[in-house]
C-alpha cells in the first residue's frame, strides 16, 4: 500500500512538473499572438512577407538553373581559357558584396532600375558559389560516358543537360537552393539601398524598422515578426531536403 501511495505521489509530481513546463513553453507564443495587432499598427508584415517571396523565389530558381548550366559547361566542355575564366569566377567570390554596392547602385540608377526588384534578382544569374559547388559535383557524379552515349543517340546538348545532367545534379542543386533562398530571404543591405518605397520593403528591412522604432521594447511584436520570417526558411528546407536524401546514391555509376 505504501509503495502504491509513493508511486502515485511520484506520478503526480512528474505530471505536475510537465504540465507547468508545457504552460511555460506556450507563454512566448501567447505574447506573440496578443502583440499581433500592435505589430500590424506599425508595419504590414504580410506585405513584407509577400515582397520577400517575390525576391527570394525567382532568385533561388534562377541561381539553381543558370548555376547548374554554367557549372555543366565548365565541367563537361573543353575550351580556350577555361581555367582562366573559372579562376576569375573564383576570384570574384573574394570580393565583399558591400564593396561593389555603390557601383551597383550607380549602374541601376543609369538603367532606371532603382526601386524595383530586378536588381535584387538578376545577380542570381551569376551566383559564383553555386557555380563552384555544382561544378565539383558534376565532375564527381556525372559519367562522361553517359554524355557521350546521349550524343551518339542523337540528343542535342540542351536536351542532354535538361534531361540527363540536371536530374543527376538535383541533390547538389537542392543543397545550394537552401543556402540561396536563405541568403536572399535574409538579405538586408541591398534592399535597404536599392528600394525607396516602403510598400516594397522585404521582411528583414521591416523587422529593422520595428527594432528601431518606439516598439523596440515590445519584445512580443519583435519576436512575432522574426517568427513569421523564419517560417518560409523551414518550409524550403523541408521541401528541398528530400532531394538531398534521395540523391545520396546518385553518382555511384563508374566509368
Amino acid at each position: 500500500m505504501n509503495n502504491k501511495g509513493k508511486e502515485l505521489r511520484t506520478k503526480i509530481y512528474v505530471y505536475g512538473v510537465l504540465i507547468f513546463l508545457t504552460v511555460l513553453s506556450f507563454i512566448p507564443f501567447y505574447i506573440m499572438i496578443v502583440n499581433y495587432g500592435i505589430l500590424m499598427e506599425k508595419i504590414d508584415i504580410w506585405r513584407g512577407f509577400r515582397n520577400s517571396l517575390i525576391i527570394a523565389v525567382p532568385f533561388t530558381i534562377l541561381s539553381a538553373y543558370f548555376g547548374a548550366l554554367t557549372a555543366y559547361g565548365f565541367a563537361v566542355y573543353n575550351f580556350k581559357y577555361k581555367n582562366f575564366l573559372f579562376g576569375f569566377i573564383l576570384a570574384t567570390m573574394m570580393i565583399p558584396q558591400q564593396l561593389g554596392l555603390i557601383g551597383y547602385f550607380e549602374l541601376n540608377n543609369k538603367l532606371g532600375l532603382l526601386d524595383t526588384y530586378i536588381p535584387l534578382i538578376i545577380p542570381a544569374l551569376t551566383n559564383t558559389m553555386t557555380i563552384f559547388f555544382l561544378k565539383q559535383y558534376v565532375e564527381q557524379s556525372l559519367p562522361k560516358s553517359l554524355v557521350e552515349a546521349a550524343r551518339i543517340d542523337g540528343a542535342g546538348e540542351f536536351m542532354i543537360f535538361n534531361k540527363i545532367s540536371l536530374p543527376i545534379m538535383l541533390p547538389a542543386i537542392a543543397t545550394m537552393s537552401i543556402f540561396n533562398f536563405v541568403g536572399s530571404w535574409n538579405n538586408y543591405i541591398s534592399p535597404l539601398v536599392l528600394l525607396f518605397t516602403r510598400e516594397k520593403y522585404p521582411l528583414p528591412v521591416l523587422i529593422s524598422i520595428v527594432r528601431g522604432s518606439a516598439y523596440r521594447t515590445n519584445y512580443g511584436a519583435m519576436y512575432l515578426a522574426i517568427a513569421i520570417s523564419v517560417v518560409p526558411i523551414l518550409i524550403a528546407f523541408s521541401v528541398l531536403s528530400k532531394y538531398i536524401i534521395n540523391g545520396l546514391t546518385i553518382g555511384a555509376v563508374k566509368e
